[in-house]
């Protein structure tokens, strides 16, 4: 792949050139082409419910969903029947947080250990807990967008039900030190789950760690279709993690989650990540040389990134430019490249970045602070044409 300073070049293969070029990756991905070819052929041409236990058709779509929980299971070294398909990671979150808490009662273990930079998925369910008389703490983060795992270690107590950190954060991109936490956990009774949704099939091995307990995904964050994911919950010697189902009707997934599994979506999701594993390293570089770029080009206009670069996955650049809002930004930016001030699950309504509060950043940069992202499918970035019209509005200024 390369990285095109051509104000005329479009990002993504998705978009035609009357498109603006795609830099909104952690809100969604395209699907890869033969994503969407192995979703269509199991919508339209082996369209069986893998529940049906009689006829050809039933059986085929069972494989497929049996196959695909290898491949999801594969990228985080987990074993299949340790996967358990949702509808993406905001219910899989829901399930691991809220699923616990009939155990944490039965135990005496009230207590949560979480950050203030958490995904609304995460924040909002432990606010549900706090209300029926769980105890949560929250880590403040360091200015550089990461949470110290020795901070969360001091936070543990012996009533601690469950530790949830993520993985990546969705606004900085910042990786968190999970696989040190995992580390740290390790003679700990403590639950680790980690919300993967930004992280999975893009970092490899912090996320194998076997001291992970639960870990969310969405397959539309790596290529896969909308409405898909999972939550692997490994197993501790013979025992699986003590989750209750928040739905109840049909036994699907163990009792766990039912309901009629999509089998096109998850045959999906089980593609993209096989895609994921296998180009792992060339879809790392390709994204690197983008960032590398992208950063050198803005640095010219006295850029401040949030979020500490040398932590930050490859796919991700939050970045202020000193005289730039953010939304004056995205506005005259409309036609040259997509991108964000934020979450796109707040963006409706949107307010400052709860994750940049944390960070204790002056409201002025928070203000400007912008989200680029991209993906495997970005062929090139009009760096030159973002530069150009950011340094107008810097001018006019």
């Amino acid at each position: 792949m390369t990285v095109a300073s051509d104000s005329d070049t479009r990002a993504d293969l998705s978009t035609t050139p009357s498109r603006p070029a795609y830099l909104d990756h952690n809100a969604t991905t395209p699907m890869d082409e033969r994503v969407a070819a192995e979703v269509m052929r199991f919508m339209t041409l082996e369209f069986g419910n893998s529940g049906s236990r009689t006829h050809t058709f039933g059986q085929i779509a069972k494989e497929r969903v049996n196959r695909a929980r290898e491949e999801v299971a594969d990228v985080v070294a987990a074993n299949s029947d340790e996967v358990t398909f949702t509808s993406g990671a905001t219910e899989s979150n829901n399930l691991a947080i809220l699923g616990l808490a009939d155990h944490g009662r039965r135990t005496g273990r009230m207590h949560i250990v979480s950050t203030k930079i958490e995904h609304k998925a995460v924040l909002e369910p432990l606010e549900q807990l706090a209300k029926s008389g769980f105890e949560v703490t929250l880590v403040d983060p360091t200015e550089g967008g990461w949470v110290s795992a020795t901070d969360i270690a001091s936070a543990l107590r012996g009533d601690t039900l469950l530790v949830s950190i993520m993985a990546v954060n969705n606004e900085t991109g910042v990786i968190q030190p999970v696989d040190e936490a995992a580390d740290l956990l390790a003679d700990h009774e403590a639950y680790f789950h980690v919300d993967a949704a930004q992280a999975f099939g893009k970092l490899i091995h912090p996320l194998r760690h076997q001291r992970i307990d639960l870990l969310s995904l969405s397959g539309h964050k790596v290529g896969g279709p909308k409405g898909v994911g999972a939550l692997i919950g490994r197993r501790r010697g013979y025992k699986r993690p003590p989750l209750q189902p928040l739905m109840f009707g049909g036994g699907q997934e163990r009792g766990l989650r039912p309901g009629t599994l999509p089998v096109a979506l998850i045959a999906g999701l089980g593609m993209a990540s096989a895609l994921a594993l296998s180009e792992h390293s060339q879809r790392e570089s390709a994204a690197m040389a983008i960032r590398e770029a992208l950063a050198d080009a803005l640095i010219a206009l006295g850029a401040e990134f949030n979020g500490d670069l040398g932590r930050t996955i490859a796919t991700t650049l939050n970045v202020s430019i000193p005289g730039v809002d953010s939304e004056a930004a995205i506005v005259a930016l409309k036609d040259v490249a997509a991108l964000s001030n934020g979450s796109a699950c707040t963006s409706q309504s949107y307010t400052s970045s709860h994750v940049l509060t944390a960070a204790g950043l002056p409201q002025s940069r928070i203000d400007g602070a912008l989200r680029l992202s991209w993906g495997p499918l970005t062929d090139a970035v009009p760096i030159n044409a973002i530069t150009e019209r950011l340094a107008a509005i810097q001018g006019g200024l």
